[in-house]
C-alpha cells in the first residue's frame, strides 16, 4: 500500500489531464499541424503537469528521493501504459496498431515523456530534499 496510493493519485491526476489533451491533440491539433507536431505541442504541457502532480505528491506522501519515488513512477506508467492500450482497445484498435504507433516518430516522442513522467516523482523528491 505505500506505492500503491500514491501511484494511483500520480497516475490519476496526469492521466486525467492527458485524456483532455489528448482530445485536443486528435481532434484539433492533428488535423492542424500533424501528428509528430502536435506531440511536441502537447509534450511540454502534459510534462509541467507532470512535474506540478509529482511536486503535490512528494509534499502529500512525503516521498523522498531514491527506491520508493522510483518505484512509485514505475508502478505509476504501468498504469498508464494500461490505460492508454485499453483505451485503443475500447476505440476498436488493436494492441499492434498500439505498438506500431509507438515505432512512429511521434509515438518515439511519446515514449520519452513517459520516460520522463515515470521519473518525475523521483525528480521532485529530489529537488524538494535540495531546497
Amino acid at each position: 500500500m505505500k506505492l500503491a496510493a500514491p501511484a494511483l493519485a500520480y497516475f490519476g491526476l496526469v492521466f486525467a489531464i492527458g485524456f483532455g489533451l489528448g482530445a485536443v491533440r486528435m481532434f484539433w491539433l492533428v488535423p492542424q499541424v500533424g501528428a509528430l507536431m502536435a506531440g511536441v505541442i502537447e509534450l511540454p504541457v502534459i510534462l509541467f503537469a507532470s512535474w506540478l502532480a509529482a511536486t503535490w505528491l512528494v509534499r502529500h506522501f512525503a516521498l523522498a528521493p531514491g527506491r520508493r519515488a522510483l518505484s512509485v513512477g514505475a508502478l505509476a506508467l504501468a498504469l498508464l501504459l494500461l490505460a492508454e492500450l485499453a483505451l485503443t482497445r475500447a476505440m476498436g484498435g488493436t494492441v499492434a496498431a498500439w505498438l506500431d504507433g509507438l515505432a512512429r516518430p511521434e509515438g518515439l516522442l511519446g515514449l520519452a515523456g513517459l520516460v520522463v513522467f515515470a521519473l518525475m516523482p523521483h525528480l521532485a523528491a529530489r529537488r524538494s530534499s535540495a531546497a
